[in-house]
């Protein structure tokens, strides 16, 4: 395969998993960056059922996102707002606390697809607002707490 042709793939072209956590969550989607040989930027490609969504609402204090809607149409929670989006629209997610937060809802009767990308930080602390969980991440660290639990910096220090 010539150098040019690794660095492109077709979105027809894209083996995709399938993933289903309880009654809300299920979506068929892959990680393209890592096919691509991508080392700043994440990209994935998502397809959500009707009535799903693929993640939690949530978000980043390290990493920016960035959605573009492929087909179909969805709501869009973001902070304490939500709006309808469509096929064509790019979507805007910045680090922030939870003012930041957001989620794709596929409330319609036809499949919703959408490519995420994101910058790719070495460390990243996501916030769930509606589950009230933080998430710590690093290269050989997942760790996930309850918001408002913690210990003492000096707990178990001799």
């Amino acid at each position: 395969m010539s150098v040019i042709d690794s660095k492109v793939l077709n979105i027809e072209d894209l083996k995709l998993e399938h993933m289903t956590k309880g009654s809300s969550f299920e979506s068929r989607s892959v990680r393209i960056a890592p096919l691509l040989g991508a080392k700043d930027l994440g990209y994935s490609y998502d397809v959500v059922p009707p009535g799903k969504r693929s993640c939690p609402f949530h978000s980043h204090r390290g990493e920016e996102e960035m959605f573009f809607i492929v087909r179909g149409t969805g709501t869009l929670r973001y902070g304490d707002e939500t709006r309808k989006i469509r096929a064509g629209d790019i979507i805007c997610c910045p680090t922030g606390g939870p003012e930041t937060a957001h989620q794709i809802v596929n409330d319609s009767n036809d499949e919703l697809a959408y490519l995420s990308i994101s910058t790719m930080m070495p460390v990243e602390i996501c916030e769930y607002p509606d589950s009230r969980k933080i998430g710590a991440y690093a290269e050989g660290l997942r760790h996930m707490t309850r918001a408002g639990e913690s210990v003492d910096y000096w707990v178990d220090e001799a």
